[in-house]
């Protein structure tokens, strides 16, 4: 039955009387076709060919081809090539420009040259009008739902497998390989995305240099998408050629602001950063913050190191530069830096936030369970996944972690 008017539904009388319940299958959906047609006529015909063919559909009629453009919300468009504004393949190029689904082509046109032009345009079938009978329509129509359906499916995961690579090839650039060879130096690292799944801005690196001393930082860039995870990873590949290239500690942040600035889509967009250089005795380092959450000197008891000498975030047209933080570590001593992801995790059915204090308990259950089974646990994947737990699921925001300590 063609419903000229509403979309068709089954009817209760129509179901199998054994099913019941939950075993009742759902019916598929009721398509919609869009027929192009100003023959009152072959309008007509088309409703009674597919209602022969047992077709259920909701049927609309456009009369131009400027009327149709508007009403493309459909699964199939029956498309005439002889309208009263529009004849021939240009009807057929206008329409699918216009966003149209699958389109049969039903025209009183018998030439087999324009068939073939009309598929390789675009179309899923060419019907002749004097030649179609309602079996034909109806199944021409069924399949070229189907085909659409799946060119839509097989583009999508396409799209989802490039985006895929994207992320992979973003991961690597903001996640690198640290290249710190010290064994007497204690380097974990840590990230989780967002609840999307997507890498945002967050970034992290260490590199140990020719005279021994060891650089690390974590940096997030103000955002959140793909614009942010590609600036950090311009901002990680540049601080990682500073540093390899001798660059003075003091200057480091300074020329990474000049990229940054450089390379930013927009003038708002700023980047905090902490970064530390640990001397080559390893029992004393520097501090570097640019709008930064201080670090964490675990215990037990877990401290934060001070914030006296915190500096503006890099991209922030004010005064002020970045002092160092000189820091007496001694034999063993372990700094964790973080990103505001972790602290900024709102507790399960609330809308409390994690903050430092919390933060720190979670560090010291993550420590007092290391202590328990040092073989067991990874510090950094354990103070993570405990936050993550604490908030019910994924972050809404990126997490990076990285810890770094002395063995001695």
């Amino acid at each position: 039955m063609i419903d000229l008017e509403s979309a068709a539904s089954p009817r209760d009388d129509d179901r199998d009387p054994l099913l019941t319940g939950d075993d009742v299958p759902t019916p598929e959906p009721v398509p919609s076709v869009l027929v192009v047609e100003d023959d009152e006529g072959d309008w007509v015909l088309v409703a009674e060919h597919l209602e022969d063919a047992g077709l259920e559909a909701h049927l609309t009629r456009a009369r131009t081809l400027d009327e149709a453009v508007g009403m493309l919300d459909v699964d199939c468009v029956l498309l005439d090539l002889g309208l009263p504004d529009a004849t021939g393949l240009p009807a057929l190029g206008r329409l699918l420009e216009a966003g149209a689904p699958a389109v049969v082509v039903l025209t009183g046109l018998a030439d087999t040259r324009t068939g073939l032009a009309a598929v390789a345009a675009g179309a899923q079938d060419y019907l002749v009008k004097g030649d179609v009978d309602g079996e034909r329509l109806g199944r021409s129509v069924r399949y070229a739902i189907q085909r659409r359906r799946l060119e839509v499916a097989d583009r999508e995961l396409y799209r989802s497998r490039v985006r895929e690579q994207e992320t992979t090839r973003l991961e690597q650039a903001l996640l690198p390989r640290p290249a710190v060879r010290d064994a007497s130096v204690e380097l974990r690292v840590g990230y989780r995305a967002g609840r999307d799944g997507l890498l945002g801005g967050d970034f992290y690196d260490a590199v140990e240099r020719p005279d021994g001393s060891v650089l690390v930082m974590v940096g997030d860039v103000c955002g959140h998408g793909p614009d942010e995870a590609a600036l950090g990873a311009t901002l990680r590949t540049a601080w990682r050629t500073l540093v390899i290239a001798g660059t003075p500690t003091g200057d480091v942040l300074g020329l990474l602001e000049r990229v940054l600035e450089a390379e930013r889509a927009r003038t708002e967009v700023f980047t905090t950063v902490a970064m530390v250089e640990v001397a080559p005795d390893r029992r004393s380092a520097d501090l570097y913050l640019a709008g930064h959450p201080v670090p964490f000197l675990l215990g037990p008891p877990t401290t934060l190191v001070p914030a006296d000498r915190r500096g503006r975030a890099l991209g922030i047209p004010v005064a002020g530069g970045w002092q160092p933080l000189h820091l007496a570590l001694g034999d063993a001593w372990r700094l964790l830096l973080h990103t505001d992801g972790l602290m900024e995790a709102t507790l399960a059915d609330s809308t409390d936030r994690l903050g430092k204090p919390g933060l720190r308990d979670v560090i010291d259950a993550a420590l007092a369970a290391e202590q328990a089974d040092p073989t067991a646990t990874n510090l950094v994947d354990v103070v993570i996944e405990r936050v993550r737990a604490l908030h019910g699921g994924p972050l809404v925001d990126d997490a990076a972690v990285v810890l770094i300590g002395s063995r001695a």
